[in-house]
């Protein structure tokens, strides 16, 4: 895979990765025991896959999509829970404060094209310790995945639940003046993201997550700005990924992609960017309108930025448009956000920030070919601390 700037030159920094920094709050609990890594030959099971593996250090259940309101107006939205281990194993410690696990979760909405609110994007956070009073994680067969109180000062909670097809999870924030209920169902099957959902993520033989992907997901349900409680339907992209040694210390964060194409099909992308080349490490898998999948190795992609855009608020410096190639899928698109300013900033851990957001998709003449997200972490990382 071939990457450059626009201005040619490479962007560096230190590991960003979004639920690393969590972990962080943890770096005094000295701990034993071992995590479970990636597994190549994972004996999966579904629907129990789809709740928590305690034994590994890191998992989300991630959720991206573009919903419209009955009066027309266009939304991209973000609904992502983290489950961060900091212990192997829960002290045995009698109190209902103790635990081995935190819950993170990040909720985005982008306005696209709204009268009133249109350009504005939208970030909320909640971290808590895993415990009865605060937020935790279901057991197979009740039907919550994860769930947590909500932001300070919103009655209310963050809940992710399985129904049977699909998901459902809201979240609520009173501060930020937004909030959405949303449900889902599969409208292709679920794919693996490399082979038995063995994804690989540099060329150590730790270096990998379980991984899985619904990559259409009808969505529907309600959305609320500043009050105003609207119905809204779309589609959604859903991510879940689980493991314990993912990244190496030279790698400095990544570019992902989640493009849903016009004629069905669908492409997933990462560049995991590296201080030196060899560090740097990507894959990729396109989904056939059937269904089908084929995996993409760093050298059956190309992916070059086009544009940049500078946050005020960190000074990060994120692309901002990008030229994609795959030629063995006879693949030439630009893909350009659908608002430049989406970048999530933490107020809970002030350092973190990335950008995550709702793109367009067209052909390189200019017509219409699908939508998706894109996410970017690892710029500006002089101002994050290392892990």
């Amino acid at each position: 895979m071939k990457r450059e700037r626009a201005d040619g030159r490479w962007q560096t920094g230190r590991p960003v990765m979004v639920w690393a920094m969590a972990l962080a709050i943890a770096t005094s609990i000295v701990w034993a025991g071992e995590w479970r890594g990636a597994d190549p030959d994972y004996a999966w099971s579904f629907p129990e896959d789809h709740w928590a593996h305690r034994e590994t250090k890191t998992e989300w259940w991630y959720f991206t999509g573009h919903l419209q309101s009955t009066d027309g107006s266009r939304f991209g939205y973000q609904f992502t829970f983290f489950r961060v281990g900091v212990l192997p194993e829960t002290p045995d410690f009698n109190s209902e404060w103790t635990t081995g696990q935190m819950v993170m979760g990040h909720a985005a909405l982008s306005c696209l094209t709204v009268q009133k609110q249109e350009g504005e994007h939208r970030f909320s956070e909640v971290l808590y310790r895993a415990t009865p009073l605060l937020g935790g994680f279901g057991e197979w067969p009740d039907s919550v995945l994860a769930w947590s109180r909500a932001p300070a000062g919103t009655d209310d909670r963050w809940e992710l639940r399985w129904n049977g097809q699909g998901f459902d999870f809201r979240m609520r924030d009173d501060a930020e003046g937004f909030a959405f209920e949303l449900t889902t169902r599969p409208v292709k099957p679920m794919v693996f993201q490399g082979p038995n959902g063995y994804s690989r993520k540099g060329n150590g033989p730790t270096a990998a997550s379980l991984y899985y992907s619904f990559t259409r997901m009808a969505t529907e349900g309600t959305l609320t700005v500043d009050g105003e409680l609207m119905p809204v339907a779309g589609e959604s992209w859903m991510d879940k990924e689980f493991g314990s040694n993912q990244l190496s210390a030279d790698q400095t964060g990544w570019d992902w992609f989640s493009l849903q194409l016009d004629d069905r099909r669908e492409v997933m992308l990462y560049d995991l960017r590296g201080t030196t080349a060899a560090s740097a490490f990507g894959r990729g898998t396109v989904v056939e309108a059937d269904g089908t999948t084929r995996y993409l190795t760093a050298g059956e992609f190309v992916v070059e930025e086009i544009d940049t855009w500078q946050s005020e608020a960190t000074g990060a410096r994120y692309p901002s448009g990008w030229r994609v190639r795959i030629p063995g899928a006879d693949l030439s698109l630009i893909v350009t956000p659908e608002l430049k300013a989406q970048e999530n900033r933490s107020a809970l851990l002030p350092r973190l920030f990335y950008w995550e957001g709702a793109v367009k998709v067209e052909t390189c003449d200019g017509r219409a070919a699908g939508r998706g997200f894109v996410e970017l972490t690892g710029y500006g990382t002089e101002r994050v601390p290392a892990i």
